[in-house]
């Protein structure tokens, strides 16, 4: 049964090896959404993630006899390196699988804290499989990334940490995927203080809680790919699940494109780098799926910082285009000299940047004489775009 005094308890047992992360105040994003908008930092935690908390309560609680046996665990991300630093700080064998799929960066992280790394399977339930055959074989401790009591309690001790830095919180805003970081931050708030509102954010590829929740029970949902990886779970857990029906107040979904864009707006605005799952709070309240809260003090949870570095171009680029400051454009012209310096002389005079051109004359749909022009353009904002492609239609280019 967890508690509040486990979570206190928690709290005591890492407290030597973890940080108590920044609580920052965030005046862009208030302005924007006319809240009160806080932003928890534990992008900003040892290994770049929330995870460490839990697993380090977790193995802080084994007995002599269990961490003699080692602990196994399953993970692309945050709870490899969350297990693997902890078991090194308590001088225990970890063994972590992870798919094969896992960027290289992620297993490098996970190695250089001295765990024993295994590639096995295409996705996390098969790399999960493999470490429950592991655990089975040595006997060793398996190391739930959420569906478990100590996980939750070393999460919750972030719920302790917020009530204690800031005074008459009216929200926390949570990401969710199995619900261990949620389910600890709602029990420890709202044991405190009763009247705090809990919501999580999730990924709309992968809906499992609110699903869950809209039924009653457990559901296992089909997920697809999102860039909030770390919450992308196709089933929460039937311990976080029970915590989150009684302690949390609502659950929003965000897209693609709004991860992109709040994670975007993050780095270039409040100069942090926070992965997908990391930023859908701030997509929620950029996003208007919180505007109940108009008025009011948030807290925003920011989960975590390990984002593939493989993949910033990728994410920059599609927040771009959500926010219209970056626009794809194909134009017919026809195929003589002049035609393209009118197009491009006509873009620059309402300051359109061009970023690149590509020209092509094959293509089923072009007479001879005609050719398509592909452009990518660089606008300041949506208002901007819209004045470019008004400007290219009153000059009679079909756009």
């Amino acid at each position: 049964m967890i508690s509040l005094k486990k979570i206190v308890k928690a709290q005591t047992a890492i407290a030597p090896y973890i940080q108590t992360t920044s609580l920052v105040r965030v005046d862009y994003l208030s302005e924007l959404t006319q809240m009160n908008v806080f932003l928890k930092l534990e992008n900003m935690q040892y290994t770049g993630s929330f995870k460490l908390r839990g697993a380090m309560n977790k193995i802080a609680q084994l007995s002599p006899e269990e961490k003699a046996r080692g602990v196994v665990a399953a993970s692309a991300g945050n709870h490899a390196q969350g297990v693997a630093r902890s078991a090194k700080i308590f001088g225990v064998k970890a063994t972590i699988v992870m798919p094969t799929i896992t960027p290289i960066i992620k297993v490098k992280a996970t190695k250089d804290y001295g765990a024993e790394v295994i590639l096995y399977g295409d996705n996390y339930d098969e790399a999960c499989n493999k470490a429950l055959k592991i655990c089975r074989e040595r006997g060793a401790v398996f190391v739930h990334p959420f569906n478990d009591e100590a996980v939750i309690c070393g999460q919750g001790t972030i719920g302790l940490e917020i009530m204690t830095q800031l005074r008459n919180i009216d929200a926390v805003v949570v990401p969710v995927g199995g619900g261990g970081l949620i389910a600890g931050v709602a029990k420890a708030a709202k044991s405190l203080n009763p009247n705090v509102k809990v919501i999580g954010v999730e990924a709309a590829n992968a809906p499992c809680v609110k699903e869950s929740m809209e039924a009653g029970r457990v559901l296992t949902v089909c997920c697809t790919p999102t860039i909030a990886e770390g919450i992308a779970v196709a089933c929460p857990g039937e311990l976080t699940f029970k915590l989150i029906q009684e302690y949390v107040d609502d659950i929003v979904a965000v897209d693609e494109d709004e991860i992109a864009s709040a994670l975007l707006s993050l780095l270039e605005k409040q100069k942090i780098v926070v992965e997908g799952s990391g930023a859908t709070p701030v997509a929620a309240l950029l996003n208007h799926k919180l505007d109940y809260l108009q008025g009011k003090n948030v807290v925003c949870v920011i989960s975590g910082g390990n984002i593939d570095i493989n993949m910033v171009e990728t994410i920059i680029n599609s927040g771009l285009m959500k926010d219209g400051r970056r626009f794809n454009l194909q134009v017919k012209l026809k195929h003589k000299a002049g035609e393209l310096q009118k197009l491009l002389s006509l873009i620059s005079k309402v300051g359109g940047n061009i970023l690149s051109i590509e020209q092509t004359r094959y293509a089923n749909q072009l007479e001879l004489t005609e050719q398509f022009v592909h452009l990518v353009i660089e606008a300041y904002d949506i208002d901007h775009k819209e004045r470019i492609l008004s400007e290219l239609r009153s000059n009679n280019y079909a756009v």
